[in-house]
């Protein structure tokens, strides 16, 4: 079978580098399925779960994206994430409290743009939750 290359990247670590049969992942427009040889794409990403069926392995890769942008070639993907977090490494409570941080944020803020960099934040978290959720009901 053919396999294309993965690299998913953060501002802090490469979380994910090699083959693959294929990748799906919550583009802006929708979720994306990208397998070998696929037109090339350059599309920002929304916060959810990028999934990585890595060649020759039976379980595919999880890793938790909070956004950022997606670059396809025939032969490579690449994921240029803001924040990118392997799904084995999900903490629910750490993520649930910062979503209450972030509610007690939104209550105090009083500009416009301090709403708006909060209520992105708490989207971005709601999406982790979800996807926590999702992985762990597996």
């Amino acid at each position: 079978m053919a396999t294309i290359h993965v690299d998913v990247v953060s501002a802090e670590e490469n979380i994910f580098a090699g083959e693959a049969e294929f990748v799906v992942l919550p583009g802006e427009a929708g979720e994306l399925g990208i397998y070998p040889r696929h037109t090339p794409l350059i599309t920002r990403i929304k916060p959810g779960v990028v999934r990585i069926k890595a060649a020759g392995k039976s379980e595919e890769e999880q890793v938790f994206v909070a956004g950022g942008i997606l670059e396809v070639q025939p032969n490579v993907v690449t994921v240029l994430a803001d924040t990118a977090i392997r799904g084995k490494d999900l903490d629910e409570a750490k993520a649930q409290e910062a979503l209450k941080r972030a509610e007690e944020a939104r209550k105090n803020a009083t500009s416009e743009l301090e709403i708006a960099k909060v209520e992105a934040e708490m989207s971005a978290l709601a999406a982790q939750l979800a996807a926590i959720r999702r992985l762990r009901g597996k």
